[in-house]
């Protein structure tokens, strides 16, 4: 009997993994029935930009953290596909720094050459996965319809990604706050916020990135405040750097170091929740934000019972190329080319292996490479396209050179294709300047 193969979600990660099979049956080989649970009307993830935030027109969480002007924050040639390039997509080499809309078509483009959506299913959400005599019990919900079911797999991929799930802190007099509070999941525009005083809490990419686009757009001026450390950047005049937020008292924010400053709207770049409320307790993963993630032997392979499978759960420098990797891995275990171990010990090992190397690292370079070296092992043992990842963790590294250099035109420089061997052109338009970032500008030579 065919075995049934389940994936929650159509964004870059179960994409990856439905790639990952055409390409096995592109190769002749027989390949399991695949259905993917698609919450969305669309594929693409967190790529799909929607204007709602809160609840969908179901009253379903909203997935989407996507932003209306977000740029590519590290260079497309550490992310490309190896099996599709930029260049074979768009026709000519592109510029390394994509804005949303160029990068969802490049994404939709590969999986469009593949004809891999009639193994979709949209507008399904995943409501219980949970064990069965003979491997997964998966019940979903058909949303337009408003009807459960359930059904039976062997196997199920989880590629549901971590950055839908906002963490969010409360601070003193938050309650009274006579302005906006809101988690970067709800940012969408940053014209909103033009003319105003805004205080950002955090000091992830989303911090870096929603406070450059605030500048970019006209906010009076960026507050951000650290828990730890601060970013560190040469950043514009009208932008501050301050110690962690206390409590707010009207309008006016105080910090731990006694200062204070008066703020329109306070915006929460505080990091994002692994969470898998569709999953049984014995099958859901809990790990920190992390590289190497916990109980995923491989990375991919649930300890506890590895015939459960997570995509794309690990902290990343690299995103899509990872995702390939982990993917075609995933398939290769569930069509028997790759054993994995039986002894729960060896799996629990590798885990520890993985995090006691991740925690020897000292630097984000050493970071870099470590993620590297994952995607190399991985790919060594299926036949994803072999590619210079040296070469992509060389261009991880000029990035953070960049950003050093200047924050706010770091995306203003180009980098060598891994894959093609050609330098991107510089871009027609300095991103400060840059706003229009439709895909019909952008691609504009």
């Amino acid at each position: 009997m065919t075995k049934r193969i389940a994936i929650l979600g159509a964004g870059p990660s179960g994409l990856a993994q439905l790639r990952a099979f055409q390409s096995a049956k592109q190769n002749g080989e027989d390949i399991p029935e695949i259905v993917c649970f698609e919450k969305q009307d669309d594929w693409g993830g967190l790529w799909k930009y929607t204007w709602r935030t809160g609840v969908d027109q179901y009253g379903e969480p909203v997935h989407g953290s996507m932003y209306r002007y977000l740029w590519s924050n590290g260079p497309k040639e550490g992310l490309e596909f190896a099996d599709y390039s930029f260049e074979e997509h768009f026709g000519k080499q592109i510029a390394s720094y994509p804005p949303r809309a160029v990068l969802f078509d490049y994404i939709e483009g590969r999986v469009k050459k593949a004809g891999v959506r009639d193994w979709i299913r949209f507008e399904t959400a995943v409501r219980r996965v949970e064990e069965s005599e003979n491997g997964f019990k998966v019940t979903v919900c058909d949303l337009p319809k408003g009807e459960e079911y359930s059904e039976e797999f062997d196997h199920v991929i989880c590629a549901t990604g971590h950055f839908s799930t906002p963490n969010v802190p409360e601070f003193e007099g938050f309650d009274n706050f006579a302005g906006r509070i809101l988690h970067a999941h709800d940012f969408r525009d940053a014209l909103e916020f033009k003319g105003q005083d805004i205080l950002i809490v955090g000091t992830s990419y989303s911090a870096e990135d929603i406070g450059s686009q605030l500048w970019k757009y006209g906010a009076k001026s960026i507050t951000v405040s650290h828990r730890t450390a601060p970013m560190g950047y040469k950043w514009p005049e009208n932008w501050a750097e301050v110690p962690l937020l206390v409590k707010v008292d009207g309008k006016t924010a105080h910090f731990k170091d006694g200062t204070s400053r008066e703020v329109d709207a306070v915006i929460l770049c505080t990091g994002y929740q692994h969470h898998f409320p569709f999953m049984d307790e014995a099958l859901n993963l809990r790990t920190a934000n992390r590289l190497a993630t916990a109980d995923l032997y491989k990375g991919v392979a649930f300890v506890n019972n590895p015939d459960l499978f997570y995509i794309g759960m690990q902290d990343q420098w690299f995103t899509f190329n990872m995702f390939d990797a982990q993917a075609w891995w995933v398939r290769d275990a569930i069509m028997g080319k790759i054993d994995i171990p039986t002894d729960k010990a060896t799996l629990i090992a590798d885990v520890n292996d993985r995090v006691a190397r991740e925690d020897a690292g000292e630097s984000d370079y050493d970071a870099i490479w470590y993620q590297g070296d994952y995607i190399k092992e991985l790919i060594a043992e299926t036949d994803y396209p072999s590619f210079d990842v040296e070469g992509a963790c060389k261009a991880f590294k000029e990035w953070k050179g960049h950003k050093k250099e200047g924050i706010m035109t770091f995306r203003n420089n180009s980098y060598t294709s891994v894959m093609t061997g050609t330098k991107a052109p510089v871009h027609h338009t300095p991103w400060k300047d840059a706003l229009d970032d439709s895909l019909e500008v952008y691609l504009q030579n």
